[in-house]
């Protein structure tokens, strides 16, 4: 009988070794991110270029980069968007980090927040909506970094929509393969939302 029990127990360990997720498994190599990439990069040129005294704009630059970078080593491998702009926002993501789907424009409606592990990588702006400290002259997108929580809000004073990135990473059509359209906000808002419903079908 005591044979039997110890017969069962080794069993049972080794289905629950083949089967389970090895706890001491290594994380995503973190350098390999384009973000992390990128943001290194961006806080070598930021020293390099300010030889001797870093100016005080610069230096909050760097660390607020160092700290986006802490935040990719840590192994927050996506973005979250929360949108309280008053309308659709329609913004672009990966969805969840298990779907591999590629970088497409979803639309998130006022109010709601994307889901954890969901990849929201940017938002769209239309070139008839005015955004606070933007200066733009027509349709673009603002990419966010990984392990960023973005949050669009509309001013109830100016009806302007603000970013909570001090920074905005601004990006033009044709300048990568984001798809930006040319459409209205009055077209975003008859769009059906389907962010969370995406999320769920992951």
């Amino acid at each position: 009988m005591k044979l039997l029990k110890i017969a069962l127990a080794i069993a049972v360990l080794f289905v629950n070794l083949t089967l389970a997720q090895p706890s001491w498994a290594d994380r995503p190599k973190f350098s390999k991110n384009p973000d992390y990439i990128e943001v290194t990069k961006t806080i070598q040129e930021l020293k390099k270029s300010a030889e001797g005294t870093i100016p005080a704009d610069v230096q909050r630059q760097i660390d607020e980069l160092e700290f986006q970078k802490a935040a990719i080593e840590s192994g927050t491998a996506w973005g979250q968007c929360r949108n309280e702009s008053g309308g659709n926002l329609a913004i672009y993501g990966t969805g969840s980090e298990e779907s591999g789907n590629s970088n497409q424009l979803y639309f998130l409606a006022n109010k709601q927040t994307t889901p954890d592990q969901w990849d929201c990588q940017g938002v769209y702006l239309p070139a008839d909506v005015k955004v606070t400290g933007l200066d733009k002259t027509g349709a673009v997108a603002v990419k966010i970094m990984d392990g960023t929580q973005l949050l669009v809000k509309k001013n109830p004073d100016t009806s302007e929509l603000e970013l909570n990135l001090p920074n905005a990473k601004i990006v033009k059509p044709g300048e990568t393969d984001w798809f930006i359209p040319n459409v209205s906000q009055a077209f975003l808002d008859s769009r059906i939302p389907n962010t969370l419903t995406a999320a769920e079908n992951d």
